[in-house]
């Protein structure tokens, strides 16, 4: 089954024009929000799109550029919508995102708040396990190299769209979704080498060229524009415009 998915932001963390890298995954009358930035809250305002439309949000790792919007969102729904929305998060960084990302600003012991649970209908997600939010929407976190000793994941929906979040390049893994039908990949790229944290451009230009011809780029620099017609047959994946995968 076709998802629309809208990216409200393709940049890299420190890029200051295309917004963090974050998506809305839309199923009939359902939104998802990939991640939740600093910059996710304006981005969203800029798209007329309330808070409150946000059906669930699924988080893949703590950087700030993915938590960062989750204060404001947490906030919003409690004293402004009144309503409690799923949060979908690794089960590995629960207590991190609450402990070590959120609770300085959402902690409030006077009225009884004291975790993650008070603002949102946690689910915590195993790795590795498929996992079904709606009928029509499976998501499968798969345990991605970024950060040296800190877990981050990129996501596989309904086993045809691969989503990398925040990685660093692994030909292993993406040849093997690849050879098992996987239809398209967002990847994160970082436009000059070397990679660190990150799969380079110049890394990614070595996949065979049937998986290149899958392939979007996000999580770009500002100075993507001066990269357009040098990626191969990769694309990049524009910020605020739907597609359909």
């Amino acid at each position: 089954m076709s998802l629309q998915l809208q990216m409200i932001g393709t940049g890299s963390a420190f890029a200051k024009t295309f917004y963090n890298n974050n998506a809305l995954i839309y199923l009939n009358d359902f939104t998802l929000l990939i991640d939740c930035g600093y910059t996710a809250p304006r981005a969203l305002f800029e798209l007329g799109i309330s808070l409150d439309q946000i059906d669930a949000v699924l988080i893949t790792h703590i950087h700030a550029d993915h938590v960062g919007g989750l204060e404001e969102l947490a906030f919003q729904c409690l004293y402004t919508f009144k309503r409690r929305i799923k949060l979908l998060v690794p089960f590995s960084i629960e207590h991190m995102l609450w402990d070590h990302s959120l609770r300085g600003g959402l902690e409030n012991k006077d009225e009884g708040i004291s975790s993650l649970n008070d603002y949102f209908d946690v689910i915590p997600l195993a790795e590795n396990t498929p996992i079904s939010i709606r009928p029509d929407l499976t998501v499968r976190l798969l345990p991605t190299d970024h950060i040296r000793g800190k877990k981050s994941y990129s996501l596989l929906l309904n086993d045809r769209l691969f989503y990398s979040a925040d990685a660093r390049f692994d030909l292993e893994l993406l040849m093997s979704l690849h050879i098992k039908g996987c239809d398209h990949f967002l990847h994160d790229c970082q436009l000059h080498s070397p990679g660190h944290v990150h799969a380079s451009l110049e890394e990614l230009l070595t996949l065979p060229v049937d998986l290149q011809q899958k392939t979007w780029l996000m999580h770009y620099s500002d100075q993507m524009p001066d990269y357009i017609g040098k990626t191969g047959h990769m694309r990049f994946i524009e910020p605020f415009k739907r597609y359909t995968f």
